[in-house]
């Protein structure tokens, strides 16, 4: 004989449907976070590398600035 009150299965049943929207919605959210933080890292690591490409550049023109002073204060 089954003692237990179909209302309250119907609750607890409208509880774990709720609790598994919720669950759901939150993953949904979180993947979407996600995605946005891979394509922020992705930017920012693209802004990294030009930004060293622009200092090495930079780097080598003052190196060749430096030399060619260098021989003018020193001509031979």
């Amino acid at each position: 004989m089954d003692t237990t009150d179909p209302t309250e299965v119907d609750t607890a049943v409208d509880r774990l449907e709720k609790a598994v929207t919720l669950l759901a919605d939150r993953y949904d959210a979180l993947y979407e976070e996600n995605q946005l933080l891979h394509e922020q890292l992705r930017q920012l690591r693209a802004e990294r590398s030009a930004a060293k490409e622009r200092t090495e550049q930079v780097r080598h023109r003052v190196e060749g600035m430096i030399s060619r002073l260098r021989t003018m204060e020193h001509p031979e």
